[in-house]
């Protein structure tokens, strides 16, 4: 039953992968025996490891951290990201400083190559790195991913970091949703470990400084020594700071407003007594803090050294059964018991008001609702059912084309008539934009597969509707004379939904690019752009105000926009990319022609 779902099944399935293969292990061995090298590469068997050093130097800016977009030398190496762009605002964004580790990496250690060579070797890649060593590594994934992209085939690819921090914002990770590559994520993070945490703190200046000191300590030979060299009264101020930042997140409602960095892939917390693991951001988030805040009494800056203990405890606590305490009452129910146990290996004490906020957090990370397979299964069902309402309209528009007095379907829509079948469409219309606009909301907040985009089923659809619905939009929008308040349709009243549909049809454009179509023979059924209309709406508004402007500079102006139209309706109609309603004999660009054509006679 839906209400006996648990997320922990598949949590608790990612953590006995982990904890049963050498996979964490042999990450955490490269990761301890890089330094001083950037990087090294090992393979073990079929399966490449790639760790990369935590002795990276990461500038910091007196302001703190500072996110960038993706652009300049990273656009290239990042493009499926980038294509996200104008749906995601901000646009993804990478912490500067990570971003300029990783491309010195990329630039000068020829990086490119020895994958190259790394990839013709192995069948498998698993990329890791502790510390900043792990935010390269996530980069150096984001880029190999990138780069299989466009690739028919590739190898598996997985990233596994330790105490690393987080890289970039929350559009940067849902844009690594949307192309499907979260799977390819596991950051480990101690309970203990405040590194993961430190980095997505805003700080002053003076701690700010310590931040810089611990970050020398680190790439110093002698870590250790240097490390502890921080007095208890500094370490307290970075406790304390971090404590009080994720707690602002934890009580916020929004909290990707309150936080500048947000978690991208799965996150594998573990603990003295076990691990979970979790892919809900803001969970995610809530996890960070309250994991910290309940380990304040062994809080040591020195536990980020210790992930090789936590490995083999992983691998310790997978072989023996674990149990419910004496003071936990065995639940009812399969997701009650996996809430339970999950609260047990986060090694957060039951019986506190903290445990009874991490239980609230793990409950906000179970997916409500159906699986996003599920999901858009069901809305196929839905796109079947509004059939109808789309074959009226289109049984409206061909009526219309062969009406005797040849308006044709935008006109004969735009002209005030209070039949009943123009009421039934316009009443469709409402209809199909409703359906399409529960279509938009329930991708963006990834309720469907984040793949749903480029699904050729929906592109199709979303286009076809498009094009059937948009010129009765712009003609309601004429009609009503919205355009005298608002100003035009194109700037000021076309809907999202349309803007979102033309971006997903580019996309499908360049990924067809090879593919050449052949030359139409007659008109389309529907005319090609959906927006020809609005165009000519202007175009009418141009030849108008032409007759009484006085200035010649504006003349000129008006008569190069007039001239642009004329030319681009012309080669929708030689290619015959137009529905025959826009040649019809009185349709509305057939009697712009013509008064366009006698103005310039009479001139």
């Amino acid at each position: 039953m839906e209400s006996e779902a648990s997320m922990f099944e598949t949590c608790e399935i990612m953590a006995a992968l982990l904890g049963s293969s050498p996979l964490l292990s042999q990450s955490w061995s490269l990761c301890s025996a890089t330094a001083p090298e950037t990087f090294t590469a090992e393979l073990i068997g079929d399966v490449a490891y790639v760790a990369f050093s935590a002795v990276q130097v990461l500038p910091l800016a007196r302001g703190g951290r500072e996110l960038v977009a993706l652009e300049g030398e990273a656009e290239e190496l990042f493009r499926p990201l980038n294509r996200h762009r104008e749906e995601l605002r901000p646009p993804p964004m990478a912490d500067s400083g990570l971003l300029r580790i990783f491309l010195n990496i990329f630039t000068h250690q020829n990086l490119s190559q020895k994958m190259t060579r790394i990839m013709q070797k192995s069948k498998s890649i698993v990329i890791t790195g502790h510390s900043l060593g792990g935010a390269a590594a996530t980069l150096c994934t984001l880029w190999l991913l990138s780069f299989f992209h466009s690739k028919t085939t590739h190898q598996p690819l997985l990233c596994i970091t330790f105490g690393s921090p987080l890289i970039g914002n929350e559009s940067l990770s849902r844009a690594i949703l949307r192309e499907r590559w979260c799977g390819n994520f596991c950051h480990v993070v101690s309970n203990h470990d405040i590194m993961p945490r430190l980095f997505s703190t805003p700080l002053s200046p003076q701690l700010h400084v310590l931040l810089r000191y611990w970050h020398l300590s680190m790439v110093s030979p002698q870590f250790g020594k240097l490390a502890t060299q921080l007095s208890q009264r500094e370490k307290d101020e970075l406790f304390q700071a971090v404590l009080a930042h994720f707690d602002m997140i934890s009580n916020s409602g929004e909290g990707s407003e309150r936080s500048q960095f947000w978690p991208l892939g799965n996150f594998f917390f573990c603990s003295e007594n076990g691990a979970i693991c979790l892919d809900n951001a803001m969970s995610v988030m809530k996890m960070l803090y309250l994991m910290l805040k309940t380990s304040a009494p062994n809080f040591s800056i020195e536990d980020h050294l210790n992930y090789g203990d936590y490995v083999k405890e992983v691998g310790i606590q997978h072989m023996e059964r674990k149990s419910f305490t004496s003071e936990c009452l065995l639940p009812d129910s399969s997701y009650e018991a996996g809430l339970a146990l999950a609260i047990q290996s986060s090694g957060i004490p039951f019986q506190e008001e903290v445990a009874r906020m991490a239980e609230n957090s793990l409950r906000t990370a179970r997916r409500m609702g159906l699986k996003p397979t599920l999901s858009v299964a069901k809305l196929a069902i839905s796109l079947s059912k509004i059939t109808p309402y789309r074959a009226e309209i289109e049984w409206y528009k061909a009526s219309c084309d062969e009406a005797d007095n040849q308006l044709g379907y935008y006109d004969c829509f735009k002209r005030v008539d209070a039949s009943v079948r123009q009421a039934r469409v316009n009443m469709n219309r409402h209809k199909l934009a409703t359906f399409w606009n529960r279509v938009i909301d329930r991708w963006e907040n990834n309720e469907l597969p984040p793949d749903f985009n480029i699904r050729a089923k929906w592109v199709n659809a979303s286009h076809s509707y498009k094009l059937l619905v948009e010129p009765l939009d712009i003609a309601e929008y004429y009609r009503r004379g919205k355009h005298l308040v608002h100003g035009h349709y194109l700037k000021h009243g076309r809907e999202r939904r349309y803007e979102i549909f033309d971006k997903w049809w580019r996309g499908k454009e360049i990924r067809e690019q090879g593919n050449t179509q052949s030359q139409r023979m007659k008109y389309a059924g529907l005319t090609q752009d959906s927006c020809f209309w609005a165009r000519l709406e202007e175009a009418r508004d141009l030849l108008e105000s032409i007759k009484c402007e006085g200035d010649v500079r504006k003349l000129a102006l008006i008569w190069k926009s007039l001239e642009n139209f004329e030319r681009y309706a012309r080669g929708l109609i030689e290619r015959k990319e137009v529905s025959k309603d826009a040649v019809a004999k009185n349709s509305s660009y057939t009697l712009w022609a013509q008064e366009l054509r006698a103005l310039k006679l009479n001139m």
